[in-house]
């Protein structure tokens, strides 16, 4: 599943006209290197949800024959869901016996997707996130096993977990940053049933990881670029130049 249904407020103004997802890095959308990506990966049905100029994204899909693929649409037009009701919107269109890999629009990546998807699926987790020790303000904790346990805020000191142990013993966990790309498992469906229409995902694992197994999975070597405002996109181009260099090298 790509989530692309964001209002990129950020990317003003260039969102004023268009949705994030056809925002152009290198000359093309970022919804079409996110798909190429998953594409390579050996992904074959891909589930887009869409809110903000959604008839440019199904155009933009439908022009392009969908690159091959089994796309389909999830419309939030009349709500936006966040990513928690996305998924939980989106249920009826994935087969509900295969893990999903969700993947973030404005997030490239040099992560071997094919790897995580696979480790994800022989954990025995129903949910794996992939993670990096960059620096941020918010950190995912995990315990020794990667085990996920709570979440913080290093600037604020807030700290949300559904275990009581957590607080005291912050400093011998690993905080690790999300990435933006997930591994959801069907098993966790009905959980969401609880749930309103609208709500983060990560506020949904925090409270499933009391009674669930959440991991987290550092992917070696991981570089990445979240493509969310108007000064990281001459960034993301200098991406997309260093990893076609780096394949190019490699073959």
């Amino acid at each position: 599943m790509i989530f692309a249904a964001g209002l990129g407020t950020r990317l003003k103004p260039l969102t004023d006209t268009m949705p994030k997802a056809l925002v152009r890095i290198g000359g093309e959308p970022l919804i079409k290197h996110v798909i190429l990506r998953l594409k390579d990966a050996g992904f074959q049905r891909i589930v887009v949800n869409v809110h903000h100029f959604a008839q440019q994204i199904i155009d933009y899909l439908e022009e392009n024959e969908h690159f091959g693929l089994d796309i389909r649409f999830s419309d939030e037009t009349e709500q936006l869901l966040e990513t928690g009701g996305g998924i939980k919107k989106a249920r009826d269109l994935f087969d509900p016996h295969s893990p999903v890999l969700i993947h973030n629009v404005d997030i490239l990546s040099n992560v071997d997707l094919t790897a995580f998807y696979d480790h994800a699926c022989a954990s025995g987790a129903e949910a794996t996130l992939l993670v990096s020790e960059r620096q941020t303000k918010r950190y995912l904790l995990f315990d020794e096993e990667y085990r996920l346990v709570g979440w913080t805020n290093k600037e604020t000191g807030e700290v949300k977990s559904p275990h009581d142990w957590v607080k005291d013993e912050l400093q011998s966990l690993q905080m690790l940053a999300f990435s933006g790309i997930h591994v959801f498992s069907p098993a966790l469906f009905p959980m969401m049933d609880q749930w309103p229409d609208r709500f983060p995902i990560i506020d949904f694992y925090l409270n499933a990881c009391a009674t669930h197994p959440l991991s987290g999975y550092v992917a070696d070597n991981l570089r990445m670029i979240d493509v969310g405002k108007l000064n990281s996109l001459q960034q993301a181009e200098e991406f997309l130049l260093d990893e076609e260099t780096s394949i190019a090298g490699q073959s």
